[in-house]
């Protein structure tokens, strides 16, 4: 007994290691690699590492708990497996070197494998769902809290401990105006920071809507005030004009789903007015230094030659240009930081062309798929304040991914995949929906 008490908490520590780290992995990451230069690569892959030793002994807590059959059994993590399969067969596709392709894996199939290893976890111990969103919640007071930090500090502050030009820049700017700094948290850029905002914004509308944090809980009530005011500064600072879209889409599917729907007539109508309303002022205002520079990106000074709108439509053209003449892609590692490692370095900056890119027609067919049962199983548990943020959040992810490769960021796509397996796997929720069933018949 205490054998398998001591192995299933080995393998959940290893999980909320990696779930409460990598919210620190940049700084960590750049700040060691700046003392060990030589071990540089696998200082990065520690969460890598760790779940590959959290897989082994996933294996041995499913034979035990014999899950083999439940889990053989979900069409879910048939197609996970699918297409993780996938990737081993374009192996031959266009090998370049070993670096890129171990990077390559890594940054396509790690934030899946982590889903399933949560998914397990919570399935074995149904009382560490809690455990996780502690950890979540602490990780998210770490990020948007020093966000807000970075305001009242020097912009290159971070440079103290190895950020720079060869490693993460401390900041950005938008299109070189320095009156308008993009800050990064302890996140690799300001887009990254926008989205992870996002999705905590849209947790804390769940957990407020469901009943999860009301005003007679004072404690709880003040730390989610000040965490949901640290995550509007963090989002509106990154400058990420795709992260701030996603972000109301995401608080709006939230409402849609609970609030809205209940509304009137009267309350629809002078909402439309209120949104119409809002347009027209942005429209009026489209000349205006703010809306250029903030909105549309575009520095009237001709700070940069190229604006970032110039190189999403470029990356864009590149990516579908590529999508439609390689239907089995380029192999595993042609795309991203991972191919900057090979000798043909490619930035696709669309989550959808980027794994084309990757894994072909099927890769993207079968990413989809995944993609879009989660979503509808979250849909299914939206009653839940966990499930309808992961649901409502994984949306504007989703959005984002049409500008940005959303999900070959660690941080964002870990901590997202990583909730939403714990929002899939039951735990408590399942129970107290039993309970409250029980009570009512």
């Amino acid at each position: 007994m205490m054998t398998k008490w001591r192995l299933e908490t080995i393998y959940l520590t290893i999980l909320l290691i990696i779930f409460g780290g990598v919210v620190l992995h940049a700084p960590f990451s750049v700040w060691l690699g700046s003392l060990l230069p030589a071990h540089e690569l696998l200082i990065k892959s520690w969460k890598e590492i760790l779940l590959v030793v959290a897989a082994g002994i996933a294996a041995l807590l499913v034979s035990k708990h014999k899950l083999w059959k439940e889990l053989s059994h979900d069409l879910l993590l048939r197609l996970i497996l699918l297409y993780s399969a996938l990737h081993i067969l374009l192996i031959p596709v266009s090998f370049d070197n070993v670096t890129s392709l171990i990077a390559g894996f890594a940054i396509d199939l790690r934030y899946l494998l982590f889903f399933v290893l949560v998914y397990v976890a919570v399935k074995v111990m149904p009382e560490w769902r809690e455990r996780f969103i502690q950890i979540g919640l602490i990780g998210a007071y770490i990020v948007v809290g020093f966000a807000t930090l970075q305001l009242f500090l020097p912009p290159d502050f971070l440079s103290i401990i190895g950020y720079g030009r060869d490693t993460i820049q401390p900041y950005l700017t938008v299109d070189k105006n320095h009156d308008y700094i993009r800050i990064n948290s302890t996140l690799r850029g300001p887009n990254p920071l926008g989205a992870y905002a996002g999705i905590v914004l849209a947790f804390l509308t769940a957990a407020v809507v469901r009943g999860y944090v009301n005003i007679r809980q004072r404690r709880v009530y003040w730390l989610a005030v000040t965490l949901g005011s640290f995550s509007l500064l963090a989002l509106w600072n990154s400058y990420s004009r795709s992260s701030l879209v996603a972000a109301i889409v995401a608080v709006g599917v939230v409402l849609a789903f609970t609030i809205l729907r209940k509304l009137s007539r009267r309350a629809w109508i002078v909402t439309a007015v209120i949104i119409f309303a809002l347009g027209g002022a942005l429209v009026a205002a489209r000349g205006s230094e703010f809306v250029s520079n903030v909105l549309l990106h575009e520095n009237p000074d001709g700070g940069s030659s190229i604006s970032s709108n110039d190189d999403h439509v470029s990356s864009l053209a590149t990516g579908f240009e590529r999508l439609v003449n390689q239907p089995l892609g380029a192999g595993v590692g042609s795309t991203g930081s991972a191919s900057l490692y090979g000798s043909e370095p490619i930035i696709i900056e669309n989550q959808y062309l980027f794994i084309a890119h990757e894994s072909g027609w099927l890769g993207l067919v079968l990413f989809a798929a995944i993609f879009g049962f989660v979503l509808v199983r979250l849909w299914q548990r939206r009653q839940d304040w966990l499930a309808l943020g992961a649901l409502a959040s994984g949306v504007g992810l989703a959005l984002i991914g049409l500008l940005l490769p959303v999900w070959a960021d660690d941080t964002v796509s870990i901590v997202w995949w990583g909730i939403a397996a714990v929002a899939l796997s039951g735990g408590g929720y399942e129970k107290k929906t039993k309970q409250k069933a029980k009570r009512t018949a």
